[in-house]
């Protein structure tokens, strides 16, 4: 009996979890529909939250270039497959390595952020004093979050996809001495425009993710200082989980067919 309630009690908590998250995105993107959003303080999350993570995003992405790469070019070098080299690099990239990484790097450092931001507001009762002026928090907090990352998360994965396709040219030619020029034309051949579009389609998925589970997290913050450190754990790994369950879904529907 005690193994049937744990059970109920962990589905309780699940459904519980899952309702409020997707009660808190609907009146989120409501808000967005209805175009009730505050530009100022959007545009300083897009600041702190996108341009913020340029850095991190661009070194991940070039060092994950340069491994595909490395692994890749001598092998295919010495097979005679050389001309592939910058495709496989430039296929895994933009369709799954550019999208997934960038959103699993942006999900550690900016859905923290969200998480404690939010969670400090909450244990200081902050959030309460908005609800008394008649101020909804989701308009006031999450919005401008979620919508920061809708517009940044796709600017990032682009980034991240030139950068992780330059850094593989580099030592496709270092290494297996692979003339740029092929491995440009084998990028062009392996991927189109249509590949780049759903990489980027997968973003706004991730970014309302990342957005909602921390903000989500952050509101249910209890018990101080702890409860803070907790949300913003938490946080982290539940996003960076949905992101890989996620990111399969998408593949399989965006892709599968391929």
């Amino acid at each position: 009996m005690r193994i049937l309630a744990q059970v109920g009690r962990v589905t309780n908590d699940f459904f519980e979890y899952a309702g409020g998250v997707t009660l808190l995105t609907t009146e989120s993107l409501g808000f967005l529909v209805r175009l009730r959003v505050r530009l100022t303080e959007t545009l300083s999350q897009c600041a702190l939250l996108g341009v913020q993570s340029l850095v991190i995003v661009l070194l991940t992405s070039l060092f994950t270039g340069m491994v595909i790469s490395l692994e890749s070019a001598q092998q295919a070098v010495a097979y005679g497959f050389s001309s592939f080299v910058g495709g496989a690099v430039a296929y895994a990239a933009v369709r799954e390595l550019g999208p997934m990484l960038t959103a699993v790097v942006v999900a550690g450092r900016v859905g923290a952020a969200i998480a404690a931001e939010i969670g400090s507001m909450v244990v200081t009762e902050q959030v309460e004093a908005l609800r008394s002026m008649g101020v909804e928090p989701a308009r006031f907090l999450v919005v401008p979050r979620l919508l920061a990352l809708l517009l940044m998360l796709p600017l990032l994965t682009i980034f991240a996809d030139v950068v992780s396709i330059l850094g593989g040219m580099w030592i496709a030619r270092e290494y297996a001495h692979i003339p740029y020029h092929e491995f440009i034309q084998s990028v062009r051949q392996a991927i189109d425009f249509s590949d780049v579009v759903k990489g980027l389609l997968k973003t706004f998925v991730f970014a309302t993710i990342i957005a909602m589970v921390g903000a989500y997290q952050g509101l249910s913050t209890r018990g101080g200082a702890a409860g803070v450190g907790q949300s913003t754990t938490f946080s982290v790994v539940l996003s960076i989980i949905l992101i890989w369950i996620s990111n399969f879904v998408l593949s399989l529907l965006l892709f599968g067919g391929r």
